[in-house]
Parts: C-alpha cells; sequence; structure tokens
C-alpha cells in the first residue's frame, strides 16, 4: 500500500477516481431527491404573497441623551 499519492501505481489511482466519482453520484442523487420532495409539497396555492404597507418614517427623535 502506497501512503503518497507520488508513488502510487496505476491500481490506487483507479480506486481513487472509483471512490470519488461514485461519492459524486451519490452526492447528487441525494441533492436530486431532497429537491423533489421540497417541490411536491409547495404548490402555487399555498405561497403567500408579501405586499408592501404604508410608508415609514424613522427618526432618531426618540433616543435619551446623557449628559
Amino acid at each position: 500500500m502506497n501512503h503518497s499519492i507520488h508513488s502510487a501505481d496505476r491500481g490506487t489511482h483507479l480506486k481513487i477516481v472509483v471512490v470519488a466519482l461514485v461519492a459524486g453520484i451519490l452526492v447528487t442523487g441525494f441533492g436530486i431527491a431532497a429537491r423533489t420532495n421540497a417541490d411536491l409539497s409547495q404548490t402555487a396555492q399555498s405561497t403567500h404573497v408579501i405586499k408592501a404597507g404604508k410608508p415609514v418614517a424613522v427618526t432618531s427623535a426618540g433616543t435619551s441623551e446623557i449628559r
């Protein structure tokens, strides 16, 4: 077993590529599955629209002064 990537043989490089490919496929599959479940539970009728209200003026006159 080689402990350095520089001195690794062809078989070790192949194992690293295969493990990375399998991990990438698993992460992608998990992401797609999680995204599809979110879309099914949220329909266009259940979304809430927030509309802007009246404008508000914010001033600093309400603060107390320490002398």
